[in-house]
């Protein structure tokens, strides 16, 4: 017997699995947060020594990986939830209603694994788009 893989796991994960995503969301927030902060804040002093250096995640990965992991929240759920409740912008909502609608039928055409695949691939392409000048626009909902 077959659960189907990875999607099987992450709905086989139920609550646990949302709270786990959201712990993974906030850390990605809070990452991208800081990088603004550093960026602004005064240069430390030479004896100052750090354990490991902070890693950055561009807007367009984090886009990526939030929108890649709430489509296959929906596309398993077969509903779609409020755009903020999932953390996203309005725009990165829009991407990821476009992501699930062709998941959707490339489930039906190719099977599971295709869809998922399918998932990463329009994710990506989506979030660079909307990145590629630099930002979304004005306002926080963009």
């Amino acid at each position: 017997m077959t659960t189907g893989g990875a999607r099987g796991a992450r709905a086989a994960a139920g609550p646990a699995g949302r709270a786990a995503a959201w712990v993974l969301l906030a850390s990605l927030s809070a990452a991208a947060c800081g990088d603004a902060a550093r960026s602004q804040a005064p240069a430390a002093s030479p004896s100052v020594s750090h354990s490991a250096s902070p890693s950055t995640i561009s807007p367009e990965e984090l886009c990526t990986r939030v929108v890649a992991h709430w489509s296959r929240e929906v596309l398993d759920s077969h509903t779609y939830g409020d755009y903020q409740s999932m953390g996203l912008s309005n725009g990165q909502y829009d991407i990821l209603r476009s992501v699930v609608d062709a998941a959707r039928a490339e489930r039906k055409r190719q099977g599971a694994e295709a869809a998922d695949a399918l998932i990463d691939r329009e994710a990506r392409a989506g979030c660079v788009d909307r990145y590629r000048s630099g930002g979304p626009g004005e306002g926080a909902w963009r």
